[in-house]
């Protein structure tokens, strides 16, 4: 992914994460990603993560909003730094479009009720995931972005960092 920090490269594993790692893929292939910002950095009381994945039109994200796609078991492969999972509702099977990188061991959503499986894992560019702007938290509104998108995150957060552009790399 080419940001406005930098280049963060993930390596995705169809081994951990099957249903996962094809939405990933369709996702990244239609541009859905392009242009979507970092919006939830999470480092205090303790490093967390960070997320991304609603897509910066409304209209976009609206078709997109309820694809929700079918849980991957654990697999032995666990929420360490710079593995990259989806976020979910907390319900079985509500993986959608929202993805996190993990700034730290966080192992313990490893045995969440619905699992935060991982997809990938950051192979270079973990500095610069660490750079992304967490002067806002958790403030930006996820129901105004899906709403009013981009234009919400521009006027009220104009610092958030982004995705320029998703790419495939197949190896």
């Amino acid at each position: 992914m080419e940001t406005s920090k930098g280049v963060i490269v993930m390596a995705c594993h169809k081994d951990w994460s099957p249903h996962g790692v094809d939405h990933f893929y369709d996702l990244v292939k239609l541009h859905f990603y392009d242009g979507s910002r970092f919006f939830r950095v999470v480092r205090s009381p303790r490093p967390f993560m960070v997320q991304f994945g609603i897509n910066g039109d409304p209209a976009t994200d609206k078709v997109w909003a309820n694809a929700s796609i079918k849980d991957d078991p654990p697999n032995g492969h666990t929420n360490a730094r710079g593995t990259v999972a989806y976020g979910n509702t907390g319900m079985p099977n509500s993986r959608s479009t929202q993805l996190f990188i993990n700034y730290a061991n966080n192992s313990f959503l490893d045995t969440q009720p619905a699992p935060f499986t991982p997809i990938c894992e950051v192979t270079s560019g973990m500095d610069v995931a660490d750079q992304v702007y967490d002067g806002y938290g958790e403030r930006p509104n996820q129901d105004l972005m899906h709403t009013q998108g981009n234009a919400y995150l521009e006027r009220e957060f104009p610092r958030l960092d982004y995705i320029k552009k998703a790419t495939i790399v197949l190896q």
